[in-house]
């Protein structure tokens, strides 16, 4: 199975084919990760390898019209059978290559488009669509409000499933490595820790969240730490040495990977004002945390009020969320039981892949 995605760069959009490499040999899959345009470390590529995918890189340019011919070679050399897309790019040039080795497309929505601009981005839509229509023999919905969405769009549920990504297990937290994070960020015996680890830009919901904190009892002993990047990690640092209210209870901590610090956390925090099915909330279900998360996109599906908090777009209302779960250990322990086992149901990495294979076998015995 060929998985193309437009490019490995850490930047690029992540589609948990690492998490998938993992699980892949149990169930059975040879992935073949295939990345049109280049850039980047070579962290991604190296950490797929590891985890036995072939991985092929073919640096050129967004839309170059070399891809087509450069995806079929690669297709024919590691004689695949399915190609799986991810990204318009991916998709386009997939889908053409896959078409003249008259072998399967499966392809994967990973977002919900906002309402086209103008005419222009309406047309360009309505060609996407037909094209996926044409030529995708499976389409892949990661959550049910992004099945209903397309499903307007396209007038059709045709070769339509819903299939969220999995997360890989990361097994039970080490005592040592959580009491040296937690020493290290200042969180005292009794302290709780909240971690934030959407990217920084904008409608991740960072700037709210500050509201939230500012609004916090003084004695409430909680440390919220944010992780990650993005351009408007300047901003927010700058608002928080600013604000008292913030200054000293708000930390920033440069993560590429939030793995330790959600197995540290007491909670998760993610209230970000879009997302469809954010894999770092799955992760921190994965580690027995819960989560307050805002009720918008696909994160109802992720987020029950069994395994943590829904709330609205509202500082007062994640402040009260906030309060309600650091105040009660208890309260925080059973939440957190519950989203490790809402996770090892429907979210971990070995059961996704299981699924995606039969989703696979479908696609393959379509006449």
């Amino acid at each position: 199975m060929a998985h193309l995605v437009d490019t490995l760069h850490p930047d690029g959009g992540e589609y948990g084919l690492e998490a998938l490499a993992r699980a892949a040999r149990a169930a059975d899959l040879e992935l073949v990760v295939v990345g049109i345009s280049g850039g980047g470390d070579g962290a991604r590529a190296a950490a797929l390898r590891r985890c036995g995918a072939v991985v092929v890189e073919h640096g050129l340019a967004p839309w170059d019209p070399r891809a087509v011919p450069r995806v079929l070679e690669t297709l024919r050399e590691h004689r695949v059978r399915l190609v799986h897309t991810h990204a318009p790019n991916a998709d386009v040039a997939g889908s053409a290559a896959a078409s003249r080795l008259r072998i399967p497309v499966v392809s994967t929505l990973h977002r919900i488009e906002e309402e086209p601009a103008d005419r222009l981005d309406r047309m360009r839509r309505t060609a996407r669509t037909l094209a996926r229509k044409r030529f995708v023999t499976r389409t892949i919905a990661i959550s049910r409000l992004q099945r209903d969405w397309y499903r307007r769009v396209a007038g059709s549920e045709q070769g339509l499933v819903v299939l969220p990504d999995g997360v890989t297990d990361p097994g039970p937290a080490d005592p040592a490595v959580r009491a040296r994070v937690r020493r290290g960020l200042g969180v005292g015996e009794g302290g709780v820790l909240a971690v934030s680890a959407a990217p920084m830009r904008r409608g991740k919901g960072q700037d709210l969240l500050l509201d939230a904190v500012a609004e916090l009892p003084g004695d409430l002993p909680v440390t919220v730490v944010l992780t990650g990047d993005g351009p408007l990690r300047p901003w927010l640092e700058a608002r928080v040495g600013r604000e008292e209210e913030l200054e000293g209870r708000v930390v920033f901590r440069h993560h590429g990977d939030p793995g330790e610090l959600l197995q540290a956390a007491d909670l998760q925090l993610h209230t970000t004002r879009t997302d469809t099915m954010p894999s770092v909330v799955v992760r921190g279900m994965a580690a027995g945390v819960p989560a307050v998360v805002s009720r918008v996109g696909g994160l109802p599906e992720i987020v029950t009020r069994d395994v943590g908090r829904q709330v609205p777009l509202d500082a007062a209302a994640i402040a009260d969320a906030i309060v309600e779960l650091a105040g009660d250990a208890d309260l925080r322990a059973r939440l957190g039981r519950a989203a490790r086992a809402r996770y090892l149901e429907r979210f971990e990495a070995g059961g996704w892949a299981g699924r995606l294979r039969e989703v696979y076998e479908s696609a393959l015995a379509r006449p």
